[in-house]
């Protein structure tokens, strides 16, 4: 068995159990965590992740910003003015944030479902953004509008309460439930 389909299992058990409804909302946030060199064949499994979630009776979306950041800088009216002086994108960078808080408000209030399930894809693309977009910001951004869990697909490590996107140097500490190959994290 692959790293995924330990990962799924660990899913599948997790999404299983009963679900506590009176949680915080950072506590409603679960961050399904892998090496980020199983990103291509967690893709392929998204199907199956979908699968266990509605045979446990629970409503199943996904949001995939991966190509967030190319859409958006596609269709911004100074894109060219950032691709011949890069370092002017700095200053645009809020402006994409918003951009991605509303995409995933977006998708979490079309999914408002208190016993839902919305995946979220493509987390790994933030990474090197600058400080002005980052995954932690993001989870903070859009926690209260969790109605049922957020499922985040989360390339990079784990350890205590830490996470690490594409196991970067910092880390940040967050109330999230970790579901791991190994089983849940708590």
């Amino acid at each position: 068995m692959s790293y995924v389909d330990d990962l799924l299992n660990a899913y599948r058990k997790f999404v299983g159990l009963p679900w506590q409804q009176n949680l915080a909302p950072p506590q409603r946030v679960w961050m399904a965590v892998y090496p980020p060199e199983h990103e291509r064949r967690l893709r392929l499994y998204l199907p199956a992740f979908k699968t266990a979630t509605i045979e446990e009776h629970h409503p199943w979306s996904h949001v995939d910003v991966t190509k967030s950041f190319e859409t958006w800088m596609a269709s911004h009216e100074y894109r060219d003015a950032y691709f011949e002086a890069p370092d002017l994108l700095e200053s645009a960078l809020p402006a994409f944030f918003s951009h991605l808080v509303d995409e995933v408000r977006t998708a979490l209030a079309a999914h408002d479902e208190p016993h839902g399930v919305l995946a979220l894809l493509g987390t790994g693309t933030l990474f090197g953004l600058g400080a002005a977009v980052k995954v932690s910001a993001l989870l903070n951004a859009v926690n209260d509008a969790i109605a049922g869990r957020l499922l985040v697909f989360f390339p990079g490590e784990h350890e205590g309460n830490s996470y690490r996107l594409l196991d970067a140097r910092d880390g940040w500490n967050y109330l999230a439930i970790p579901i791991t190959a190994n089983g849940s994290g708590r």
